[in-house]
Formats: structure tokens, C-alpha cells, sequence
């Protein structure tokens, strides 16, 4: 089969339909002519300059992307800006362009699917569930019980953790077994695992107060291993689909896009 811009857009709608996705949210195809030639995919968390050159380099005609170019509402894209950039570079070069966000956050399998499998989870179910079944976040359970301490380096060995490793909330010694898990930004879904009786919650983008409130109630301990690490792991499953049902070669790409690229630690001079 050859595939177009319109037949691959058609394909990734139905997979992840964009009547899924949030209000706020801007999905689906965002550069490329319908009749224009698939042959090549490059699947990336974030569109961003050095993505782009990726595509470019491995001669990828389309980017299926996690994160949205174009959120806000915009009224130029004039080549002033790095979006603005980014779309005359997709245009002048024939490359398109999908973006498939939280409509891939509640599909079933999905972002949060990729990573309750990375950490080995099983009989998972999300965490705040639609009527239909979908829904954002996954629970399920490790297949033997361990510690917190043991879960956080279990978490730190599989997934491309963040530049300060994964950021822990909670007793080392607890007893682990119930893991609720969402990939991205998950902190308004911390009553969801509290309510489903989690031991432990990961996701990224933590906020302090509520990890600090949570711990003073005695709720489940809480592991940040940061926005970019935890939706990273759907880019594998995806490109497996993508290859399974179009036949095309689909890259996954190489480039980090965690802006958070190194960490500091305080150091003290030896004691004279």
C-alpha cells in the first residue's frame, strides 16, 4: 500500500480518535498536503529544533509527536519565533506533521500503558476511568511485593530517568505491591490514588505542597521521575503498532528533550 498524509492521518485518527482529547487541547494533523507521500516516520515527545533536524537527517517524512507545537492560541507563524520556524521548515522540507497528546493519554494502549508495562505491572486498570473503559493513569500490581527503596531504583533502572535520578516522597522500608502510575504531568490525579488504595504513586511534575500534605495524612508514598521520562516509554509501543499496521519504517527518535539536561549538588571542603 502507498500512504499519503491523508490515508496515515486517517489511520492515527482511528487509533486515537481526537474527539478523545481534552477541551484544551490541540491535536491531529498540524503540517503536511493530504496527497503528499508517507515513507518514512520519526515518533518524539516534543517537536522542537534539534527533533526536527532528526527528522531531516533520517529522511522521515512524518513526526508523529506526544507534545503539541502549537498550543496557545497563535495568529502568525511567521518565521520570528522557533514554532514559526519549525513550521516553515516542515513545509519547505515535505514534512508532515501529527500530533497525538491526551487523546494518547486515555487510549487503551496508551502513554500510561507503556509505563505501568516498563515497571512490570500487572492486571492494570486506570486510574480515573471513562465510561467507555479509557481514562488517564493505570493501577495494577508488581508481580512480588518490595520495598519503596527497592521500587524507587526498580523505577530508576527502568525508565530514562531525569538528570536528578526519581525524586522519592515516603518511607524507604514501606511495603509496596499497589502502584498507580501517569505518564506526564500527573499531580491532579493524586486523589484518584489515594482513593484506588495505591502504596505508591508515580508520575511527573510533583508539587510541593501536595506531596508535603499527602505525607502528613499518611497517604501513598509519591516517586517524581519527571515529565519527559515517563511518557518517553510510549514512543516504543507506538512505533511497534505504527510498523505492524502501516508496514513502514518508523523511527524512534534518539534525541532527549528533557530540558532539564544536568543537576547540581552542593559540595563542602574537607575539614582543615
Amino acid at each position: 500500500m502507498t500512504w499519503t498524509v491523508a490515508s496515515f492521518t486517517e489511520l492515527l485518527d482511528s487509533e486515537f480518535p481526537p474527539r478523545w482529547a481534552e477541551p484544551w487541547d490541540r491535536v491531529g494533523l498540524v503540517t503536511g498536503r493530504p496527497e503528499q507521500p508517507v515513507t518514512r516516520v520519526l515518533a518524539v515527545v516534543d517537536v522542537l529544533p534539534t527533533t526536527v533536524a532528526e527528522a531531516l537527517d533520517t529522511g522521515a517524512d512524518m513526526i508523529i509527536a506526544h507534545h503539541p507545537l502549537l498550543l496557545s492560541g497563535v495568529s502568525s507563524v511567521a518565521a520570528t519565533t522557533y514554532q514559526g520556524r519549525i513550521v516553515h521548515d516542515l513545509i519547505g522540507n515535505r514534512v508532515a506533521l501529527y500530533v497525538a497528546h491526551t487523546n494518547a493519554d486515555v487510549a487503551r494502549p496508551g502513554v500510561s500503558d507503556a509505563l505501568a508495562d516498563l515497571l512490570g505491572l500487572t492486571d492494570t486498570r486506570p486510574l480515573r476511568a471513562t465510561e467507555d473503559g479509557r481514562g488517564f493513569g493505570r493501577i495494577g500490581r508488581l508481580p512480588a511485593p518490595c520495598t519503596l527503596g527497592e521500587f524507587a531504583h526498580l523505577a530508576a533502572a527502568a525508565l530514562p530517568v531525569a538528570s536528578w535520578g526519581v525524586r522519592v516522597a515516603g518511607d524507604p522500608a514501606r511495603p509496596v505491591s499497589t502502584v498507580a502510575v501517569c505518564g506526564g504531568s500527573g499531580d491532579e490525579f493524586i486523589p484518584d490514588a489515594v482513593a484506588a488504595g495505591a502504596d505508591v504513586y508515580l508520575t511527573g511534575d510533583l508539587k510541593h505542597h501536595r506531596v508535603a500534605d499527602l505525607l502528613a495524612a499518611a497517604g501513598p508514598a509519591l516517586v517524581d521521575a519527571g515529565h519527559y521520562a515517563t511518557e518517553r516509554p510510549w514512543l516504543t509501543p507506538l512505533a511497534a503498532w505504527l510498523r505492524a499496521a502501516s508496514g513502514l519504517e518508523t523511527i524512534v527518535s534518539d534525541t532527549t528533550t528533557d530540558p532539564f539536561g544536568f543537576h547540581a549538588c552542593a559540595t563542602l571542603d574537607p575539614v582543615a
